[in-house]
């Protein structure tokens, strides 16, 4: 009995291992079968597409001959197809489904955990340079794994490239914009002011336009913003797409600081004060901003209102500082931080005066902007950045990692940057473009404005 014991006991193994091999091994039908559900899953839509006049065909054939047939369902089909609107519906229809099924493949490719576990793709959008596709994450996955295979999935989908960006809500959905073509390829976009006759600084500033071909507005009353980004990215061209729309408005204050002392010098016959690069100056003119704040805080008390609002006879007083190093981080430490002191004081408490700070400089890192003052700027426009730490350190800590990181945006796309303003998102877009004579022509448009149709400049 012992011997015949381990003779059943294999005997039982191998007919286990039989039935084990026999289910892991799926028949040809089985395999028929899971091929054939796949690739009715996969050509769903346009199954249906064809199925429905194929069935309205038979249908008509079978009651009214092959005639009717087909001129009925012929008929039907050009209907259809031939009026733009519904041609139009057809064809974004059939494009959706093709990145759907272009995105599987890519998924499936996939090296590790992401092929087994690829993003569920939900809505699929078309935009002015490629797609925008909404993914769910799956459980397990994460974004720093899709991001490691981007250029895979830019080569399955034989693109120019993707970018993926992280809702920071909900950590498992996943914006991925498929770059088909450089939307911003057109180069010198006109800014809108170059024709305003005049502007209402109360309205939303026109800034850029977006990837998909969208303006880009920004509201600043009650808000201050930063610019950041390496030399050439076209910070002073952003910035004076500001300052024409603030110029133009001539219930506006203009205070104007210039380190540089070229860069906002045409503007210097519509400003308050302009101020170059003497620090002791700019200090002085601060201290009479910061008077104007004072008294305007009075003068609300006296109306028993919180803030300024339009209508109410109070102008908003802007601050314009280009090159912001030169004042905050100059040779004498401590006229440096008496002015970054009262610079700090007006980002802080001039909201509800009407008082706007617009500044920028190259890296606003710690050791060159006080964190004080940095972090009291709620809107930051980063422009071209050598690395995603400075990138981080204009939009904010953590945004890189999300997928908003001004460093990868290629050096030769002057004026491309990430907005993050009222919607709480860095924004991908490109400035407008203001050339020399522009902002020469605008200028003296709004100094005209200013005193009243005066002597141009030039005959002054």
């Amino acid at each position: 009995m012992a011997n015949q014991s381990p003779s059943r006991s294999n005997s039982s193994r191998s007919n286990s291992a039989y039935s084990n091999s026999s289910q892991s091994n799926p028949s040809f039908s089985e395999e028929i079968m899971e091929l054939l559900i796949r690739f009715v899953t996969v050509w769903r839509v346009e199954l249906v597409l064809v199925a429905l006049p194929t069935a309205l065909g038979i249908w008509l054939d079978v009651h009214h001959g092959p005639i009717a047939a087909g001129v009925i369902t012929g008929a039907v089909v050009f209907a259809i197809v031939l009026p733009p609107p519904s041609r139009h519906l057809l064809v974004r229809i059939l494009h959706r489904e093709s990145v759907r099924r272009h995105l599987d493949v890519a998924f499936a490719s996939l090296p590790g955990i992401l092929s087994d576990r690829p993003p569920i793709i939900g809505t699929v959008n078309r935009t002015h340079g490629g797609d925008r596709v909404q993914l769910g994450l799956r459980h397990g996955t994460s974004i720093e794994e899709l991001v490691r295979a981007a250029a895979i999935i830019a080569s399955s989908l034989g693109v120019r490239g993707v970018r993926m960006a992280v809702d920071p809500a909900h950590q498992n959905l996943v914006t991925l914009s498929i770059i088909r073509r450089d939307p911003f390829e057109t180069n010198g976009l006109c800014c809108p002011m170059v024709k305003a006759k005049s502007f209402d600084a109360w309205e939303p500033i026109p800034v850029g336009v977006d990837e998909e071909g969208e303006i880009v507005h920004v509201s600043l009353p009650e808000h201050n913003v930063l610019f950041g980004g390496e030399p050439g990215g076209g910070k002073s061209v952003a910035l004076s797409v500001l300052v024409a729309a603030f110029a133009l408005d001539p219930s506006v204050a203009l205070w104007l600081f210039d380190g540089k002392l070229v860069e906002l010098a045409p503007w210097s016959t519509c400003a308050e004060r302009f101020v170059g690069p003497d620090i002791t100056l700019a200090i002085s003119v601060l201290q009479e901003l910061r008077a104007e704040m004072d008294h305007r805080y009075g003068e609300l008390v006296a109306r028993k209102v919180k803030k300024i609002t339009p209508g109410d006879g109070l102008s908003l007083h802007v601050l314009v500082i280009d090159e912001l190093a030169l004042y905050v981080a100059g040779v004498d430490k401590k006229l440096a931080d008496r002015f970054a002191e009262l610079l700090r004081d007006l980002v802080a408490r001039g909201r509800a005066a009407g008082i706007i700070v617009v500044a920028a400089t190259q890296k606003p890192s710690i050791d060159i902007v006080p964190s004080a003052l940095r972090d009291l700027f709620g809107f930051r426009w980063a422009l071209r950045c050598a690395t995603r730490e400075a990138s981080d350190t204009v939009l904010g800590s953590g945004w890189s990692t999300r997928g908003f990181s001004a460093a990868d945006i290629a050096p030769s796309m002057r004026g491309v940057g990430l907005l993050l303003h009222e919607g709480g998102i860095p924004v991908r877009l490109r400035s407008f473009h203001l050339s020399d004579a522009d902002v020469a022509m605008i200028a003296e448009r709004a100094y005209r404005l200013r005193h009243h149709d005066a002597d141009p400049i030039g005959t002054r």
